[in-house]
């Protein structure tokens, strides 16, 4: 399973990035989430400038296997959501950590994301 070291992850399976010199943190599901649905069929995400609060369900991932919740792993507003998934949501499945990334969140507290786990925590949480 991959688990790159420089981003944060939330115990739901939705992984953070700080982009930067901004307040915005990129959000897409883990590898391991990824696997767990089996072939992502259809994505419902946000629409750009909804208010979410960390923890909210933001949009919805539809497999072969079954639906799943998209949770915000920070509170803000949604900037970006990555269209190329409209018409090609295995991006999802072969690229969960590059082109398969969901929204983008314009963020007023920062450390929200440090309140999130690092990849060794978010290991132990998917091996333990």
């Amino acid at each position: 399973m991959n688990v790159p070291d420089d981003l944060r992850y939330s115990a739901e399976h939705e992984w953070a990035k700080a982009l930067d010199g901004t307040s915005r943190v990129r959000v897409g599901i883990t590898d391991y989430a990824q696997d767990a649905l089996g072939d992502v069929v259809y994505v419902d995400l946000p629409a750009i400038g909804t208010s979410v609060g960390k923890g909210e369900a933001v949009g919805e991932l539809e497999s072969t296997k079954s639906v799943s919740e998209l949770y915000a792993p920070v509170g803000g507003t949604i900037v970006a959501v990555n269209e190329a998934l409209a018409d090609n949501p295995q991006l999802l499945n072969e690229d969960p950590y590059g082109e398969g990334w969901l929204i983008e969140v314009e963020t007023p507290d920062a450390s929200e994301l440090d309140a999130l786990l690092d990849a060794e925590g978010y290991r132990a949480l998917t091996e333990g």
